[in-house]
């Protein structure tokens, strides 16, 4: 009877330490998926978005990420000009180290105030092709 109760002891331990594998399985995978096909998002310079673009516009940019400004805070340029973004640290890929001289595409929501401020808040960043 001692066996037979030890070895469903394991066996829920062993259950749950499969299922818990599992779970993380799954929720590291979705974080690393990311749509790569055709979009209406347009892709624009920084000069078009901040010239042009409409507070809750999505937009997509390419060109690098120049400097960090504390915390979420981040200067984009790109041959046009440099602009303000907002990137939680979420939204970089994992394992890949960004600096000044890799060239990203990011894409997010454009936030402008009637005073003047404008930045992107970035919902996806991905390395250039």
């Amino acid at each position: 009877m001692t066996c037979t109760k030890t070895n469903k002891t394991k066996t829920n331990k062993n259950l749950k330490n499969a299922a818990l594998a599992l779970g993380m399985s799954l929720a590291m995978s979705a974080a690393f998926a990311q749509y790569a096909g055709p979009s209406s998002v347009p892709t624009m310079t920084v000069k078009q978005l901040l010239d042009t673009g409409k507070d809750d516009q999505h937009a997509t940019l390419r060109g690098f990420i120049v400097s960090h400004d504390g915390g979420e805070h981040y200067t984009f340029a790109d041959d046009s000009g440099r602009m303000k973004v907002e990137i939680d640290a979420k939204h970089f890929p994992p394992g890949v180290k960004i600096d000044d001289k890799v060239r990203v595409e990011i894409s997010g929501e454009f936030d402008k105030d009637l005073v003047g401020k404008a930045e992107l808040d970035v919902k996806q960043l991905s390395l250039a092709r």
